[in-house]
């Protein structure tokens, strides 16, 4: 037998907590209509793009005779993008009630995410099979993968191996683009007249996939309790050897989310908000002053220590930043062999002399040559510039760096200043999900299939009320296409569901703005510790500071 951890052993024994209406016999639990959708934008044209699922009205949960769920059923799954704690309770939630409906019922596993439907590649996933993966972090079940399915020979692929497994129904678990994969494959079987239906349910752990019917994506709880907890730790240390200034950027590349979030439960000095950063058009040179100043201050009180926290996504929010990104990514896709014949980076820059813009030139030269080189590396499968791969937060502490020399010449800084980097990634995407994400993705896996056994089609999975004991949850489902507008993409307009971007006017962003001038100055840390699966609800099954703000704000308008 494979040996395993103690604290994993105890998690096998955790049974997921589930709103009241799913703990019925699956034969008793009916849907009704719960108020009509749109889209989030381009109404129409997501209606000419989606006639067979778009304007479905939200769906509810109920006591009632629903013999449909007694049916027996094939039904596969897929986990598709970046993992993110809890994506197994969503296979157990959804295994569970499917055998619970009829014991012949079959489910199965995509190898690799998207790319398993389309080449065929599964396993089928039985009770025995799923044990050791209950309550647990990872994706490792069957894997995951970014493939999409949009060309032809992928849609008749996929169709194939549907009608190969006869299968009723797909559950799709991911964020935007994955369950936008999911709209599209919901309306192109539809329109084929074949039977399979598809399912999403809302995973990121970037927290940038919700909606009044959406609250919180799965993985956001356990990702930022983790990364709370190292934050918290560096920020212990800090005020213990009161000599460093640490700069920390953690996940989130369209949305600051993962660090607002962190920024509330651990009070860093500073958090950046790449949202703001862009709304208020700050330059690069505009944000290092802002940190320098902060820095300059605590150094009058004689604390020569900080805590700075930085969204991975931020350079593609700092306008100059987002120029250079935006010539470079066209420049060397258009000219890609002649880039990619140069060797050193003077040349590179050589090049780039000729080929950009005199402001992009100019914005270009002002990072540092180890920086500026990592602009220039290969780009992702779309043509962008890998962010995650640039160094955000040694560039700030370099820049930092220079300015408080500066003020140092000038008799404006009378501290000391040192710096250490980090990057908080892949740390918080597979760890054990917190008791929140376990019975929320539980949940989810249970209210996806009570959405395919109802028939339905092109649905996200919608468990809210999310801050009160999961007693008190309710399930239901809302159309994919109430999240999706149109987008360019490679210079095309693409329907894909829109990204949940840090609102500046919400009660999240609102709290950090009340106290980050005090805690900028004043060293005001709380220390979240790691996150706990035993002992008071309150520490054990608290939902995150983002959530709880943002029902209030709802509950008062």
């Amino acid at each position: 037998m494979t040996e395993v951890s103690a604290l994993q052993t105890e998690r096998y024994r955790y049974e997921p907590k589930v709103p009241a209406i799913l703990r019925q016999d699956v034969g008793m639990i009916a849907v009704k209509k719960a108020g009509e959708t749109g889209g989030a934008g381009n109404q129409r044209e997501l209606q000419r793009r989606f006639p067979h699922i778009y304007g479905a009205p939200a769906a509810l949960f109920k006591r009632g005779e629903n013999p449909p769920a007694k049916k027996r059923y094939n039904v596969g799954v897929v986990l598709s993008g970046g993992p993110a704690p809890g994506g197994h309770n969503v296979i157990a939630g959804l295994l569970d009630s499917l055998k619970q409906g009829n014991p012949r019922s079959k489910l199965y596993g995509f190898l690799n995410g998207p790319a398993g439907l389309i080449n065929c590649a599964y396993r089928e996933i039985t009770p025995k099979i799923l044990q050791p993966y209950r309550n647990t972090g990872g994706f490792d079940i069957i894997g995951s993968g970014r493939d999409k399915v949009e060309t032809p020979d992928q849609f008749r692929a996929a169709a194939e191996t549907a009608a190969k497994l006869d299968l009723d129904a797909v559950v799709i678990v991911g964020g935007d683009d994955s369950n936008t994969n999911a709209a599209v494959l919901a309306e192109h079987f539809a329109s084929s007249g074949a039977k399979t239906r598809f399912i999403g349910v809302p995973k990121t752990i970037d927290g940038d996939l919700k909606n009044e019917f959406i609250e919180t994506s799965f993985g956001f709880d356990s990702a930022t309790k983790v990364y709370s907890q190292l934050v918290g730790n560096i920020a212990r240390d800090a005020c213990s050897s009161r000599k460093y200034w640490h700069f920390i950027k953690v996940m989130g590349r369209s949305a600051s989310h993962i660090a607002l979030e962190c920024a509330l439960q651990t009070q860093a000095n500073i958090c950046l908000i790449s949202e703001e950063v862009e709304a208020r058009g700050l330059t690069l040179a505009q944000i290092t002053e802002d940190i320098s100043r902060a820095v300059a201050a605590r150094a009058e009180g004689g604390e020569n220590f900080g805590v700075v926290i930085i969204p991975e996504g931020l350079v593609e929010f700092i306008p100059e930043i987002k120029k250079l990104i935006g010539e470079l990514n066209g420049q060397m896709a258009k000219k890609a062999d002649e880039f990619n014949a140069l060797r050193s980076f003077q040349d590179k820059r050589a090049w780039l002399g000729a080929n950009l813009s005199e402001e992009s030139m100019g914005a270009f030269n002002t990072l540092p040559e180890g920086i500026a080189a990592e602009f220039l590396i290969d780009r992702d499968p779309h043509g962008n510039v890998q962010v995650s791969r640039i160094e955000t937060e040694r560039l700030l502490a370099t820049l930092v760096e220079q300015r408080v020399a500066v003020l140092k010449k000038e008799g404006k800084f009378h501290g000391n200043f040192a710096s250490y980097t980090h990057f908080f990634g892949y740390e918080g995407r597979c760890g054990a999900p917190s008791n929140f994400d376990a019975d929320y993705c539980y949940a989810l896996g249970k209210t996806a299939f009570m959405l395919l056994a109802s028939g339905l089609n092109g649905y996200l999975a919608s468990v809210r009320n999310l801050t009160a004991p999961p007693s008190k949850w309710t399930a239901g489902g809302v159309p994919l296409t109430s999240l999706m507008h149109i987008e360019t993409r490679k210079g095309e307009p693409k329907p894909v569901i829109k990204k949940a971007l840090v609102d500046l006017k919400g009660p999240v962003f609102r709290a950090l703005a009340a106290k980050r001038e005090e805690w900028a100055l004043k060293t005001s840390y709380l220390f979240p510790g790691s996150p706990q699966y035993f002992g008071p609800a309150g520490v054990s099954d608290r939902a995150t500071k983002t959530l709880v703000l943002e029902s209030l704000g709802a509950k008062k308008k």
